[in-house]
């Protein structure tokens, strides 16, 4: 082969193999953007859904925290007799009961937040198991009166896992 067909030949195959290159590369990153738009479109349409069942768990999990709240607690579950111990697992089953009717809710909510809720909830049980192995406490009115002190004199703990529910929700907008 002579010198000018293989210059011939390459003049054709360079050109070539640089446009196709360049269509790869275009088709390619099209492709891509594509991939990612639909992407997109599908998390925005899933998000549509999906928020309304976020803050409905945030809702329930509000709702759940204002109910284990001692004060509200205490003022909404009686004592059925005198006997302080009955009246300590009275209220911790309905703690755990209350928490139980919402435990899926944690899939709508981080795990941070979760934990906190389950922290406070932990918190309160703790509180009142402490109040009634106090010595000054020897009947159920005088473990509600003991419980009511205390919640004057430090913030209870859903309290503060409300505040940062509340914080929580507001960084979803």
């Amino acid at each position: 082969m002579d010198s000018t067909k293989i210059i011939e030949i390459l003049a054709y195959t360079i050109p070539a193999l640089i446009t196709g290159g360049v269509a790869y590369y275009l088709f390619n990153s099209y492709f891509k953007d594509q991939q990612n738009t639909r992407r997109w479109l599908l998390q925005k349409e899933a998000q549509k859904d999906a928020l309304p069942l976020r803050l409905q768990a945030y809702e329930r999990m509000v709702l759940f925290m204002e109910r284990i709240n001692p004060t509200k607690l205490l003022i909404r579950i009686a004592p059925i007799s005198n006997d302080k111990n009955d009246y300590e697992n009275l209220i911790i089953a309905q703690i755990e009961q209350e928490f139980e009717h919402n435990l899926t809710q944690q899939i709508y909510m981080s795990d941070e937040c979760w934990t906190i809720i389950v922290t406070a909830k932990n918190s309160t049980i703790q509180m009142i198991r402490k109040a009634n192995r106090s010595e000054s406490v020897n009947s159920a009115d005088k473990l509600r009166e003991v419980l009511l002190n205390d919640l004057m004199e430090k913030q209870s703990p859903s309290n503060a896992a409300l505040a940062y529910i509340k914080n929580e929700v507001s960084q979803m907008w």
